[in-house]
């Protein structure tokens, strides 16, 4: 039997930047630490265009570059801030589809889910080889004592559009033979995204099979059928998106 050898991302965090860190112990703390990134760095913005919601003030533009040029794609930290701040499934649709370059983690053990930014989290446990987005990383306080072993931590973005916190030994930047994600809740996604899903053969079967066995129900007592055909679609949407299908830039942004 072969070894599955993974490559912890403390390693990786010492690649793109400084090693060390323990998990903020409040919001205000990382409130606190988000602004100060650049500023710390002195790390040029990126060099690539972003674009803004219709209708929507520069507040809440979307970011396409890396904020992090020379080193892991991660998105820009006043953007991380706002989408962490509460639960966005759509716009986690799009940034995990349409040839995104933002870096991808996969969780190394079952690891229970929480925010350390604060905002809402969807509790619960992230599954081994879950797929995530990689949104902010946590250095360690330079003046703090050091834990043996301790490593950076990163705040990271689901697939359902909830964000989370790990450690650097809890993700990896080895895609395992088929990565997980959680299940997407339809009922959640924008109307518009909804249209453009639907537009794809297989995710429009799914729904309407799932609208038929489901009948309108969304959680409770349900059937066995309703909760297989819920899965179903759940799925059609992640193989759309990861193959290279187009979802529309939604219409609720972070704000």
């Amino acid at each position: 039997m072969s070894t599955k050898v993974w490559l912890p991302l403390a390693l990786f965090g010492c690649l793109a930047a400084a090693c060390g860190g323990s998990q903020p112990s409040s919001k205000s703390a990382a409130d606190e630490e988000r602004p100060q990134a650049d500023a710390a760095t002195g790390e040029a913005p990126s060099t690539e265009p972003s674009t803004a919601g219709p209708g929507s003030g520069s507040g809440a533009a979307v970011p396409e570059g890396c904020h992090k040029p020379s080193g892991t794609c991660l998105p820009d930290p006043k953007f991380v801030k706002r989408l962490c701040n509460s639960r966005y499934p759509s716009m986690a649709l799009y940034l995990f589809a349409n040839g995104s370059k933002w870096a991808r983690g996969y969780l190394t053990r079952k690891t229970e889910a929480w925010n350390a930014s604060g905002g809402a989290s969807a509790g619960g446990f992230l599954e081994f080889d879950e797929e995530v987005l990689l949104l902010f990383e946590r250095k360690a306080d330079a003046g703090g004592m050091q834990v043996s072993g301790a490593g950076a931590s990163f705040d990271a973005l689901r697939w359902d559009g909830s964000c989370v916190t790990l450690s650097g030994e809890e993700v990896t930047l080895q895609k395992p033979p088929a990565s997980k994600t959680p299940k997407i809740e339809w009922r959640y996604l924008d109307d518009g995204v909804q249209q453009a899903l639907r537009k794809n053969e297989a995710i429009d079967a799914a729904y309407l099979e799932r609208r038929r066995e489901c009948k309108g129900a969304v959680s409770g007592d349900v059937s066995l059928k309703c909760v297989k055909a819920d899965a179903k679609l759940s799925d059609a949407i992640v193989a759309y998106a990861r193959g290279g299908g187009e979802i529309p830039l939604p219409s609720t942004l972070p704000e």
